[in-house]
């Protein structure tokens, strides 16, 4: 896709900022966000200055998985409004320069999909061989041992056609057979219906698991997987101008280039979650944190760096619908809210890739705190909860992973304002504000010079101002520093320096001749710096950004 001399797109220098349409804007007071809600919000949007909306699920669902369960491809869900409201948030959201990109899921669909309903009628019935079925085992039970992602078995049994179904993720998210050509001709044929919507591109949910081959247990990168992408892309997104985000939480640097490279044609870039599942406990995964270690983080993120230097092409975050808040997670949202904000910030977004802002993060928000699990929503932290209390967890521990990890963290309202529920809604929200609303909230990040918002709004431009930002030479430095990030990037003549104290303490260094320079200050979240000498000394979580004379 690019490097320092390979194929530049217009994409290298945006921004995308991912929508969670449920949390971010409710207009008719039902408690609920929607389309016309984020339509309210596009001028808070062009004031930050991102290009591309990802907007997470808003087709027709029975939201057993808040619409990653699809029983329409080609309508809205009406808690989110209509088609008609969508094309209008579209020719809105252009007509300010930015372009909005869907979530496409279709590794599954709802079990309330037409496709499941007419599949499971009858063995018989054309569609049967849309989704993945299989006979009990010899005995009876499930045909294997696959596991769901929500915790259980990966195998129900459907009386009405005597055989098992496949669901890697709830029970009525029955997968999808991509083995049949009949049912990817009808995917490519939504994709393009969407596209001639004048969508800007996907974003594809765990499509690293489309090509599974169940007999043999495969479930990410499957034989098929890159068949498909490459078919895909020729029958839809291929020869237009627009993004493509795989979220592939089995990528290896070496995959990604399969998915990426600019011999490929497959997808614009993917997501990769090593940096995330690093610090998560080998038993346990999330629902038990491993204390946070900057090495391994610095490790990760200079592997991908180099990994795609010359082909292909990152996409840079800290937080997703379905991670926990950034500040949270990475910073010091109790001693440093601000401070550790603006460096995590400052770090990811001077990084080579797209970088991606999650709802909320450009304005600190915080993980939620809370105490019982009847505040909880998401089927994942609800069914994990039952499966590892009968595996002898405390209740105390399996909270206290939550808060720390589970997916409602990033789920809470988006923190308009100091008003009652925030700004999100006059009614009554479907999950519980962050208490912290009265203090973290965009009305007072939008006035403030110095807030976090405002921190974010110059990073954004800054990559559209300089090409160093965008395809410069990434390279590490004091890589052995427990609490020091500090990297540089390099391009035709051009050197720009970043570094950020990820710890709460005061930091003093020798630095070596490389980087002892002279030069611009391009962002600090503390006070300018425009030299750099022997010995460097750093605040709390500063971090800075010099552009060298």
């Amino acid at each position: 896709m690019s490097g320092e001399h390979g194929l530049q797109m217009w994409w290298h220098q945006s921004t995308i900022y991912q929508i969670y349409p449920r949390s971010f804007a409710d207009s008719n007071a039902d408690g609920i966000g929607d389309l016309p809600g984020i339509t309210s919000k596009l001028e808070y949007l062009k004031a930050l200055g991102v290009d591309l909306l990802w907007l997470s699920p808003i087709f027709a669902s029975p939201m057993d998985d808040n619409g990653y369960d699809i029983s329409d491809y080609r309508n809205i869900a009406p808690e989110y409004g209509s088609l008609a409201d969508f094309d209008f948030l579209v020719s809105e959201a252009r007509h300010r320069g930015m372009g909005v990109i869907l979530d496409l899921v279709v590794n599954h669909t709802s079990d309330e999909h037409p496709w499941f309903q007419q599949a499971r009628s009858s063995r018989k019935n054309p569609l049967h061989d849309f989704y993945i079925w299989r006979e009990p085992a010899i005995g009876g039970g499930p045909p294997n041992g696959l596991t769901s992602s929500f915790g259980g078995s990966a195998w129900t049994f459907d009386p009405s056609c005597g055989q098992y179904y496949l669901h890697l993720f709830s029970r009525r998210q029955p997968d999808l057979n991509w083995e049949n050509p009949l049912l990817r001709s009808e995917i490519y044929q939504m994709m393009n219906w969407w596209l001639d919507r004048g969508i800007s591109g996907f974003r594809m949910d765990v499509i690293d698991y489309i090509g599974k081959s169940v007999d043999q247990s495969i479930i990410t990168d499957g034989p098929h997987l890159h068949d498909y992408l490459q078919e895909m892309n020729h029958m839809t997104f291929g020869d237009r101008d627009v993004v493509t985000v795989g979220e592939t939480w089995s990528a290896t640097p070496g995959s990604a280039l399969l998915y990426s490279g600019r011999e490929r044609h497959e997808l614009s870039m993917v997501f990769q979650f090593e940096h995330v599942t690093q610090q998560w406990d080998e038993i346990y995964g999330k629902w038990r944190s491993r204390p946070f270690d900057l090495g391994k983080l610095k490790s990760v993120l200079s592997k991908w760096q180099l990994a795609l230097a010359d082909d292909g092409w990152n996409s840079l975050f800290w937080g997703n619908h379905d991670l926990p808040r950034a500040v949270s997670k990475y910073g010091d949202a109790k001693g440093f809210p601000l401070e550790s904000a603006k460096m995590l910030a400052t770090v990811l977004h001077l990084l080579k890739g797209t970088p991606f802002i999650y709802q909320g993060e450009e304005i600190g928000m915080t993980n939620v705190p809370f105490t019982k699990i009847e505040q909880y929503r998401d089927i994942e932290t609800l069914n994990m909860h039952r499966l590892h209390l009968e595996a002898g967890m405390s209740p105390e521990e399996f909270l206290k992973g939550a808060n720390e990890n589970g997916r409602d963290n990033a789920r809470t309202p988006m923190q308009w304002s100091d008003g009652a529920n925030a700004g999100f809604t006059t009614g009554i929200p479907w999950i519980e504000v962050n208490e912290n609303y009265t203090i973290i909230n965009a009305e007072h990040a939008i006035s403030d010079e110095h807030s976090i918002w405002s921190h974010y709004r110059k990073l954004i431009r800054l990559r559209k101002e300089h090409r160093v930002i965008v395809y410069g030479r990434y390279q590490s430095h004091l890589e052995s520093h427990p609490d020091l990030f500090t990297y540089t990037r390099s391009l035709d003549g051009s050197l720009m320096l970043v570094f950020a104290n990820f710890s709460a303490r005061q930091i003093t260094i020798e630095l070596p001749n490389e980087l002892q320079v002279t030069g611009k200050c391009l962002i600090s979240n503390y006070s300018d710096r425009g030299e750099l000498g022997g010995s460097l000394s750093m605040s709390p979580y500063e971090a800075f950004a010099i552009l060298a004379d």
